[in-house]
């Protein structure tokens, strides 16, 4: 019985896992088929795999979309850490006056819709000279990434034992000396699942983009965007670039994995 059970149980776990990668495997099939046999319907799996999609995107310019993703996703997010991971250390550890209001005002700045905010930032961007660039895009998603790497890190750092730090400190560290030294190390996989997921939420970011860039600063997803056209929806390309946004994302969870379900079980979902 026990047996059935586990092999029931691993069965229902695949089973899932299919159905959520289903959707994803879907679009890497479709990136390879002609735009004909894209919108046959019922759809067919029996076709002549072709490059011609791959071949329209690259000759479309991705690769200058995907560079503009990966430069405002990285620096953004690396912009966000300096500021987001010291803020919540200090949020944590030390006896900040009002504390508690000071966190409530960080993750309230994410509650108004976007769209509430789209055109006074279309108005400063434009007084600034900083639409259509990735100067822009960079600031803006730093700041939506800011609240959430406080909130995520100060959850990992309320794990860290105060002792520890106080300890260092008598051994005549700095404050400084401590929080690299030693914090930090602790909190690693907490670091690394917070970054990933603050840039998951920048490579993907569409509204800001469409809204703000137009050329020159466009990212991936504002070309994905692109194949949406009066003569119809091209199904196939779009499936193509959607496949070269995904990859990235796709390596990257690989790689980092173990970090990832380190650190999403360290505490993160703790208050």
């Amino acid at each position: 019985m026990k047996k059935l059970t586990s092999g029931g149980l691993t069965f229902l776990t695949y089973l899932l896992a299919f159905l959520f990668f289903f959707p994803i495997l879907w679009v890497l099939i479709t990136g390879f088929k002609s735009e004909g046999e894209a919108v046959i319907i019922p759809p067919t799996i029996a076709f002549k795999p072709t490059l011609e999609n791959y071949q329209v995107i690259f000759d479309l310019g991705v690769v200058g979309y995907f560079l503009n993703s990966v430069t405002a996703t990285l620096v953004s997010t690396l912009i966000a850490l300096l500021i987001g991971v010291p803020a919540a250390y200090a949020l944590t550890m030390y006896r900040v006056k009002r504390r508690d209001d000071i966190l409530f005002w960080i993750i309230s700045t994410r509650f108004l819709p976007i769209a509430g905010v789209i055109i006074p930032l279309y108005l400063i961007f434009k007084n600034l000279n900083l639409l259509d660039s990735l100067t822009g895009l960079i600031i803006l998603y730093a700041g939506m990434n800011i609240p959430l790497i406080i909130w995520m890190m100060r959850s990992f750092f309320n794990d860290v034992s105060f002792e520890i730090i106080e300890a260092a400190q008598i051994d005549g560290a700095t404050g400084i000396q401590s929080f690299f030294q030693i914090v930090l190390p602790l909190v690693r996989p907490g670091l690394v699942s917070t970054a990933l997921l603050s840039m998951v939420f920048a490579w993907n970011e569409f509204f800001f983009a469409v809204t703000l860039s137009y050329h020159k600063a466009a990212t991936l997803p504002v070309y994905m965007a692109s194949f949406m056209t009066q003569e119809g929806l091209f199904w196939a390309s779009m499936s193509a670039a959607a496949t070269i946004a995904i990859l990235p994302v796709l390596i990257l969870g690989w790689f980092t994995q173990k970090q990832l379900v380190r650190g999403l079980t360290m505490g993160a979902v703790k208050g």
